[in-house]
C-alpha cells in the first residue's frame, strides 16, 4: 500500500510540473516510448524483483504513461548473467542487477556492488553520490554505451547458509560456497572454491550438496526461497556484503532519444527507487528473522572472532590487489578507500556509539 501511494504520490507531481511547463494534454500526447528491463532476478521475487517493477512503474506514473517499461525476470528474454550485454546491444532499453557480476568485464566494476569489510548502504550513498563514486561508475561504463544508476540496496546481509559448522579458519578450505564479487575471491584465498550460481538455483544446489553453503541476501529474500529447508546454520555478520547496491543499466542511445524530462524522469525514478528498496528491507529483515527462527528453529551463529579477523586480512590483500589491475580499477579503489578512510572515524562516533549506548544495558 505504502509504495502504491509514493507512486501514485511522485506521479501527481510530475504531472503537476508538466502542467505548469506547458500543460498536461499536450504532454500526454506526445510519443509513447516502450521499453524493456531485463533483470538478474527470478521475476516478481520479493524485494530485487519487485524493486524493479518498482522503478518500472515510477516511471510510467511520473511521466504520465509517456514512457512504458516491460519488466523481463532472469530467463524470460535473456539469463540472468547475460543482462549486461543485452541493454548494451539495445536488446533492452534498461536492466536491474548487480554490478560485480559484471568483474569480467572490469575489475573496477565489483566496487560499485559491495566490498568486504567496506562501506555500509548509508556510507555508499554518500560516495556515490557525494564522493565522485557516480562519475568513476559512467566512466567505467560509457564505453559499452551504459549509463548506471544506483537503484536499490539490501543494507547489511547476513553471512549464509551452511551444511557445516565454521568453528576456525581450518573450516573455509575445501568449502563450497556461492559467494560472487570479490567476496568469492576472499573465500579462494582463505582455501574455500567461490562458485557463482543464479539465485534461482541456490535451492536445489545447497540441497543436492553441489556447494555446501550459499549467501544470498538476508532474512527476508532467504525466507522467499525456503533456504532453511536445505541447510542447517544460518551465519552472521554479511562481512563480505555490508551494503550492496543494485543497479539500474540504461542503454545510453535510448536514454538520449527521450527529450530531456523524460530523461531527468528515469534518472530520478532510480534514484527514489534506490531508497525505497533500503527502507522495504530495514522493515521486513527483522520480521522475517524472528518467522526463521520461532517458526522454522532456524540455528543462528555468529563466525568466530579468528575467522572473521583472518577474512578481513584477506579482504585487505584481494582489495589493494584488484584495486590496481588496471588504471581504472587504480582510480576507483583510491576513491573508495579514501571515502572509506574518513566515514570509519565519524561512524564509530555516531552510528556505532549510539547503538552501543541503545543496547547498554544497567
Amino acid at each position: 500500500m505504502q509504495r502504491r501511494q509514493l507512486i501514485r504520490g511522485l506521479g501527481a507531481t510530475s504531472l503537476a510540473l508538466g502542467a505548469f511547463a506547458g500543460g498536461v494534454g499536450n504532454a500526454q500526447s506526445k510519443s509513447q516510448f516502450r521499453w524493456k528491463m531485463v533483470t538478474a532476478w527470478p521475476k516478481n521475487f520479493p524485494g530485487l524483483g519487485t524493486g524493479a517493477n518498482t522503478l518500472a512503474d515510477l516511471i510510467g506514473e511520473m511521466s504520465g504513461g509517456r514512457i512504458e517499461i516491460r519488466v523481463f525476470g532472469a530467463g524470460e528474454l535473456v539469463p540472468a548473467f547475460e543482462i549486461f550485454d543485452a541493454v548494451s546491444r539495445g536488446t533492452a532499453e534498461m536492466g536491474h542487477g548487480s554490478a560485480y557480476y559484471w568483474k569480467g568485464k572490469s575489475e573496477a566494476a565489483q566496487f560499485f556492488t559491495t566490498v568486504p569489510f567496506g562501506l555500509t548502504a548509508q556510507e555508499i550513498n554518500g560516495w556515490i553520490f557525494y564522493g565522485g563514486g557516480l562519475e568513476l561508475w559512467k566512466e567505467l561504463y560509457a564505453e559499452f554505451g551504459l549509463i548506471p544508476a544506483p537503484c536499490g540496496n539490501t543494507g547489511v546481509q547476513m553471512g549464509g547458509w551452511f551444511n557445516k559448522e565454521i568453528n576456525s579458519v581450518e573450516d573455509l578450505k575445501g568449502l563450497k560456497m556461492r559467494i560472487p564479487g570479490l567476496g568469492g575471491e576472499v573465500l579462494a584465498r582463505a582455501g574455500g572454491t567461490p562458485v557463482n550460481l543464479p539465485g534461482g538455483e541456490l535451492f536445489s544446489a545447497l540441497q543436492k550438496g553441489t556447494i555446501d553453503a550459499t549467501e544470498w541476501v538476508g532474512p527476508y529474500n532467504d525466507l522467499s526461497f525456503g533456504l532453511y529447508k536445505a541447510a542447517k546454520y544460518y551465519y552472521y555478520p554479511g562481512w563480505h556484503e555490508p551494503g550492496a547496491i543494485l543497479e539500474a543499466l540504461i542503454n545510453k542511445k535510448a536514454l538520449e532519444t527521450l527529450p530531456a524530462d523524460l530523461q531527468a524522469i528515469v534518472l530520478n525514478a532510480c534514484r527514489v527507487a534506490n531508497q525505497d528498496m533500503l527502507a522495504e528491507y530495514s522493515a521486513r529483515d527483522p520480521v522475517a528473522l524472528q518467522t526463521l527462527l520461532t517458526k522454522h528453529n532456524v540455528e543462528l551463529r555468529r563466525f568466530p572472532p579468528d575467522v572473521l579477523a583472518r577474512l578481513r586480512t584477506i579482504s585487505d590483500e584481494v582489495v589493494a590487489e584488484v584495486g590496481q589491475r588496471d588504471p581504472l580499477a587504480s582510480r576507483v579503489y583510491s576513491s573508495y578507500k579514501k571515502f572509506l578512510n574518513q566515514s570509519k572515524e565519524w561512524s564509530r562516533l555516531a552510528e556505532l556509539a549510539y547503538l552501543q549506548a541503545r543496547d547498554q544495558t544497567t
